[in-house]
């Protein structure tokens, strides 16, 4: 019996691990898919009239950077959303001293290759807004859009 001790031991840890495995691959596979809705955030954007999205957007023009490869040359401009006026405000006076050295990191990190089409503006627009996020101390950013973009060979 003394024998026998530590292996009925072992087989009753393993039998209780895998049961509990089991139990938690068996609720993530066929959990009811009301409940995962509840587990992932929505954001939901209000409808704005074009007044007042002029309002609350701030525009940064012609923002010149080099890319990761020295050969090419990105001129861009963007527009920020923000949520309220008082955001906008707000992020006007910090967009010298904190966005432009956010772009100017992102940028460098790019190639052409990486931002060339829809699918490479989305990525830089998607990464921009995580980015830049933080930085907004009173209200949202709720949207980086790119209205002018160029990459150009020296």
């Amino acid at each position: 019996m003394k024998k026998m001790l530590p292996w009925l031991i072992t087989i009753l840890l393993s039998i209780t691990l895998i049961a509990v495995v089991a139990i938690i691959l068996f609720k993530s596979f066929f959990a009811d898919p009301k409940e995962q809705a509840t587990e992932t955030k929505t954001i939901e954007v209000k409808a704005m009239s074009a007044d007042k999205r002029v309002e609350v957007t701030s525009e940064l023009k012609d923002f010149r950077r080099n890319l990761k490869d020295p050969k090419y040359v990105v001129v861009i401009s963007f527009a920020f959303q923000l949520d309220s006026k008082k955001a906008k405000e707000d992020f006007d006076k910090v967009i010298d001293i904190e966005v432009k050295p956010v772009l100017n990191r992102t940028l460098a990190d790019m190639t052409a290759e990486e931002l060339n089409g829809s699918q490479g503006e989305d990525a830089l627009e998607s990464k921009l807004l995580n980015l830049l996020t933080p930085i907004v101390s009173k209200g949202k950013l709720i949207k980086v859009e790119i209205t002018n973009f160029l990459i150009t060979e020296i």
